[in-house]
């Protein structure tokens, strides 16, 4: 990769779907690219940094049916909510824009025709999966089940989250819809493929995927293994998707869609033409300027888009930004070592995060300092956090300036002396002779060697401190002298440091830049000390510690019942053998379960759900079919036996609690996404009554039962 300044920089993340707010992994991909972004900016390169809403797609347009509105209301209110997240994480993007919207359209059709024109688009009548229940085509999103290639159950239509395989949801073993768990039937429909296989195609991919530094080489062996026998082993793409659907119509042929996977791509080059029409940069000339280059990061779980179709349809749809693509994958981000999961309590919400009034800059330099160039996950561990930003950033690095900013304030007018310092200085060289190498980590994203390399240099600096103790030579008026020129020495050393720090953590290197009563720091004034006289700003707390308790508030893990156990202890159990059917003197209860902790009930997730609709099972003499709303954006099909008890038309509109996280059941009329939660007496045959669990009136879908 060239360094020659300045440099021209194109940068982009995956879009998030426009179905919910921002989670944690999105938080987590955002502020890696955004500390590359800034590092760039401190070089004085140009940068343009991008972002959308991946607004299109079935799921959209059903779960803008299930609230009323159209989906271009549901995704623009969605989008309403995206600034916060952004302002609260210290994320500096140039632009949020949306895929539905006129530059995207007009770039997804042109891109189209011009395939088209290459000999790259086919039709063909293809059987596609179609749910008989909700009446529909479904798209590979609305289907899950078995990956054909590893088993991984629970996959959906398109590429399997385990092992990355991309396929046809035909493919899909034991398929089954997510909208109503019926299983798919085969209708036929004409689709439009884009040319995967066609031998241009191949050789080109064969050719960029091992152009070197464009990829990593754990994603270069990927890909090679996906192009491998030549690439004969490649599908063709549907591109196409019938109506209903929300999303952008292929030009030639009424009544189909893009398929939100050609579009969804092309939407960086959508945000960045809109942001180039606000800005009065020519956007044509930009993206064929030879110094341009495009940086996008995305996680692992999307190579197969990214790495195949997308870098074939810009080639031979003419775009030149293929020449200038460079992709970082990323791993996932787990917390203590096991996959983000609201339901099992380990989820973290970044808008809790925030509300809970936890310093942004403290995620920010935690997570820096687990990334690196490699496709790794990134595990959180609460007592790691605590740790690691209590000590770096606290003890290590603010440190510095408490223990030296006040006395030049107080004491010296706030004026530093800078006249001891000359260029065989040891205590500042070594500190300035570190900044190549951690230029170079930072452009390589090795932020992790990165910081543990600052973190030493504060380390050495620290030993100077207490070398030295300005407190003790405070203390009598005779070391003045000394005493300026030591806490001198340190705000310079501080200085430095928060110019190595500054892409991490910029609100508080803005904060220093206050203190030190500089203009903002930029990579080149690592060389250029603070002058002889030059007065600084009295000093104010910079940071504060981690409390260990934000971090319990944090989780998603319910913590309420052990609480209450120890606030409000239960009355201690009968002796053994005392009162009749375990305690209870009614023998029409059931007896207690043996005893379980608080660990063992958490791992149970319990939501309110609203019935959506309720029928017979045909066939069934005790089934209902239930369609429940558990606020997640889609609907659950469940099955329930409570057919003798209830009406199905009495159910409709009511609130119920479900088990959300039961693993899903096939049954002889369906598949079962979920348990619906009643109470009976022990013995159902002589005391029949089935009781379904109602919430009070309040309570929405969606609201964990704790």
């Amino acid at each position: 990769m060239s360094t020659t300044l300045p440099r021209k920089l194109f940068v982009t993340t995956a879009l998030p779907y426009a179905n919910g707010a921002f989670h944690i992994g999105h938080i987590m991909e955002y502020i890696q690219a955004d500390i590359w972004v800034r590092f760039q900016r401190m070089q004085g390169n140009e940068v343009h940094f991008v972002g959308a809403d991946d607004a299109h797609g079935t799921a959209i347009m059903i779960a803008a049916e299930k609230a009323g509105v159209t989906p271009e209301a549901f995704v623009a209110k969605i989008a309403a909510g995206r600034q916060q997240y952004l302002d609260g994480f210290h994320i500096s993007f140039d632009n949020w824009h949306s895929t539905d919207s006129p530059e995207n359209t007009e770039l997804s059709q042109s891109i189209y025709l011009r395939l088209k024109a290459a000999g790259l688009i086919v039709t063909r009548t293809v059987e596609r999966f179609y749910d008989p229940v909700k009446g529909m085509f479904l798209a590979d999103r609305n289907v899950k089940g078995e990956c054909p290639k590893c088993g991984a159950k629970d996959q959906y239509g398109d590429n399997c989250e385990v092992c990355g395989a991309a396929y046809e949801p035909t493919e899909l073993k034991n398929p089954y819809s997510v909208f109503t768990g019926a299983t798919p039937v085969m209708r036929p429909s004409e689709q439009y493929f884009f040319k995967l296989s066609d031998r241009r195609c191949v050789a080109f991919l064969q050719d960029w995927v091992n152009t070197p530094g464009r990829l990593q080489p754990e994603m270069v062996n990927k890909v090679s293994e996906w192009l491998g026998n030549d690439g004969h082993d490649l599908a063709d793409w549907d591109i196409s998707r019938d109506a209903p659907y929300f999303g952008i119509p292929i030009p030639d042929a009424p009544g189909k869609y893009f398929y939100v996977w050609l579009d969804a791509p092309v939407g960086y080059l959508a945000s960045l033409k809109n942001y180039c029409a606000k800005k009065g940069i020519d956007y044509n000339a930009f993206l064929n300027d030879p110094a341009t280059e495009q940086v996008h990061f995305i996680g692992k779980d999307i190579v197969s888009f990214h790495l195949l179709f997308w870098p074939a349809m810009l080639k031979f749809s003419g775009h030149p930004v293929i020449d200038k693509l460079k992709v970082n994958v990323h791993g996932h981000l787990t917390v203590n070592n096991e996959k983000m999961s609201k339901s099992r309590g380990t989820g973290i919400s970044p808008l809790r995060y925030l509300e809970l009034g936890m310093n942004p800059e403290w995620l920010r330099y935690y997570i820096a300092t687990k990334l690196n160039a490699k496709v790794e996950d990134v595990d959180f561990n609460g007592e790691d956090f605590v740790a690691r930003v209590n000590s770096d950033l606290i003890g290590k690095y603010v440190n510095i300036a408490s223990r030296s900013a006040g006395f030049i304030a107080k004491k010296f007018g706030g004026k530093i002396v800078s006249d001891w310092a000359t260029a065989s200085d040891a205590f500042l060289s070594n500190l300035r002779d570190a900044a190549p190498e951690i230029q170079a980590l930072y452009e390589h994203r090795e932020y992790g060697k990165a910081l543990r390399t600052v973190m030493e240099r504060a380390d050495s600096i620290n030993v100077f401190v207490d070398a030295n103790k300005p407190w003790e030579l405070a203390k009598n008026p005779a070391n003045d002298g000394a005493l300026q020129e030591v806490c001198s020495r340190l705000l310079e050393a501080f200085r430095i440091l928060t110019i190595y720090l500054k892409p991490v953590l910029p609100e508080l290197a803005k904060q220093v830049e206050s203190l030190l009563n500089i203009e903002a720091l930029r990579w080149s004034d690592v060389g250029t000390p603070l002058p002889h006289g030059h007065r600084v700003n009295a000093y104010s707390h910079l940071m504060t510690r981690v409390d260990p308790k934000m971090l319990e508030a944090l989780f998603d893990a319910p913590e309420l019942a052990s609480s209450a156990k120890e606030t409000h202890p239960l009355p201690s159990p009968p002796p053994e053998g005392e009162g009749e059917n375990g305690g209870f003197a009614n023998n029409k209860i059931e007896a207690l379960a043996p005893e379980i902790k608080i660990d063992d009930f958490s791992k149970i997730d319990l939501r309110i759900a609203k019935i959506i609709n309720c029928e017979p099972v045909d066939g069934s003499d005790k089934l209902l079919r239930l369609t429940l709303d558990v606020g997640e954006g889609r609907l659950r099909n469940v099955f329930s036996g409570i057919k003798s008890a209830y009406k199905p038309e009495d159910l409709i509109g009511k609130l119920t609690v479900m088990v959300a996280n039961l693993a899903p059941r096939k049954m002889k009329f369906g598949v079962s996404e979920g348990m619906m939660l009643a109470a009976s007496a022990a013995d159902e045959k002589t005391n029949p009554g089935i009781y379904v669990l109602n919430p009070w009136p309040g309570a929405e879908p969606g609201m964990r039962v704790r």
